[in-house]
């Protein structure tokens, strides 16, 4: 009672905020819920006339008002354009992430407190004035008593609880939506909610930010094109990231990439091979790749910054963003539509003739259009502006990655308005698959099952053994067939483990062979 009363009155005060920006209004025509759409109608009366522009700028204008969980949460929506729109989405992806600094005084403090020492002895040199400043944390360049120049991550004051605030009313938001609207359930809001408090969490553990950031590092190990600044984990905690200080300019900055004579198509191509390769060849991906967030150094290295969102996308995964996406390019729509229904995202007593219909819809006026005009982000977005017709569930694992897919689009038509990324990357795509799906591929998978299933085996009879002593000594009648089977598991017990060893062998033959 104490909770809803609590998120009731914050509530209360959104709403003035949210009414005061004009960002209502979608809200008018709810017809399940004639109450609200009420309210949305009278709150129109309520908009300040100052507050101008696109919806989607007045709604990030909104959660700018409103504070670091709404920036982070209208970051989240702008994946959603099946729920506000494209214009809106691409309004939301650039909403900036950008908060006054907080006194350095109270920076200096920080550092000390987590590292349990004065400034002046962890660094020869501390900068006060900030060179960044996001809703989570902020920046400052340092040097380090042994010459090396870093970036020093310092987390808010008060972070943690203001951010615990607004998750639990985030929280308290989607359970109630979601019961007093049963038809909200399909758009997932309360598992939506779930996926953005675990990325929010994380991101408050700099540790995770370095860890990622490390795992990043590895997997692009020798890269020509892309390389993540070493942690310095000797000066990093729970609320402090130390790394080494990239010296470079952003990726839309083309004034800079014009002095340091280096080619934006070039830089695109590189930008495409590495979004491939972070996706589909590790299934592990940054998740937050605005302009600000990739820089490049002199001689045209990618350097990204800022860990604190990652993306995992498994093999399954992977596996149907590649169909989706040469399905599309390819006018394979029965393709797109049978990868949909093999997923489940759209339920199996659907039409998959009618569902292949509305795919076409959707691709076949973009055919006759030069490669450089197809958004593949926004395809993949209409194809979920169809999900009411199909029941079709919402996704949220794959929220950051369409999130991540729009930005970069983005930034790649500034490079070169002419050029499709996700052209450039295609034969990387197709390439990928042949590798992932051929003999050799499904043989090697196979073998793994095999081993890991048999791995498994000596823990399922020992557990089996325990089970049936349990069910013995409890008193409890067992099927004859049941005990039948346990005998044959335990009794003749050097068949047993020579049966395992056999399998093992044979299993790792086979993983011989495959090789």
């Amino acid at each position: 009672m104490i909770r809803s009363l609590r998120n009731l009155f914050r509530l209360i005060r959104i709403a003035w905020i949210m009414a005061r920006h004009g960002v209502l209004e979608p809200l008018e025509t709810v017809a399940e819920a004639p109450a609200l759409a009420l309210f949305a109608r009278l709150a129109r009366r309520l908009s300040d006339r100052r507050v101008t522009g696109r919806w989607g700028q007045r709604l990030a204008a909104a959660l700018v008002a409103l504070g670091p969980s709404f920036i982070k949460f209208g970051q989240s929506l702008a994946t959603r354009a099946d729920l506000i729109g494209d214009q809106a989405s691409a309004d939301l992806t650039m909403l900036q992430d950008r908060l006054p600094p907080f006194d350095p005084a109270v920076a200096r403090a920080a550092v000390e407190h987590e590292l349990g020492a004065p400034v002046d002895t962890l660094f020869a040199r501390f900068d006060a004035a900030p060179v960044a400043a996001a809703s989570i944390a902020q920046v400052h360049r340092a040097r380090t008593a042994d010459g090396r120049e870093v970036a020093v991550k310092i987390l808010r004051p008060g972070i943690e609880a203001a951010v615990a605030r607004d998750l639990d009313l985030f929280e308290w938001i989607a359970e109630t939506v979601e019961r007093a609207l049963p038809w909200t359930e399909r758009l997932r809001p309360v598992e939506t909610v779930r996926v953005f408090r675990e990325t929010v969490e994380i991101e408050l553990d700099l540790r995770y930010e370095a860890a990622a950031a490390a795992e990043l590092s590895e997997n692009f190990q020798g890269s020509p094109d892309f390389r993540v600044a070493s942690v310095d984990w000797d000066r990093t905690t729970r609320r402090l990231l130390t790394t080494a200080w990239v010296e470079g300019c952003r990726i839309d900055d083309l004034a800079s990439l014009d002095a340091y004579g280096l080619d934006p198509t070039d830089l695109l191509a590189k930008a495409a091979g590495v979004f491939f390769n972070q996706v589909f060849r590790d299934g592990f991906f940054h998740a937050d790749m605005h302009p600000g967030n990739m820089l490049v150094e002199p001689d045209g290295t990618l350097v990204p910054v800022d860990f604190g969102i990652m993306g995992r996308v498994d093999l399954a995964t992977r596996f149907y963003l590649a169909d989706t996406l040469t399905g599309f390019l390819n006018g394979d729509w029965r393709a797109v539509a049978e990868i949909h229904f093999r997923m489940g995202f759209v339920p199996a007593d659907k039409s998959i003739d009618l569902f292949t219909q509305a795919c076409r819809s959707i691709g076949e006026p973009l055919m006759d259009k030069p490669l450089h005009e197809v958004s593949v982000a926004r395809l993949l977005g209409q194809v979920l502006r169809i999900a009411e017709t199909f029941e079709m569930r919402a996704q949220p694992q794959l929220l950051l990655l369409h999130k991540t897919m729009v930005v970069s689009e983005g930034v790649g038509r500034k490079l070169n308005p002419d050029v499709n990324m996700w052209a450039l990357a295609r034969p990387l795509i197709e390439r990928w698959m042949i590798e992932n799906r051929g003999p050799e591929a499904l043989l090697a998978r196979g073998a793994d099952d095999i081993m890991r299933a048999l791995t498994r085996l000596p823990a399922l009879v020992r557990a089996a053994d325990r089970m049936m002593q349990h069910l013995d000594e409890g008193g409890i009648k067992v099927h004859p067939e049941t005990l039948k089977i346990h005998a044959e598991l335990n009794a003749p017990a050097r068949f047993s483990a020579w049966s395992i060893w056999l399998a093992i062998g044979a299993g790792l033959l086979v993983g011989l062979l495959i090789g």
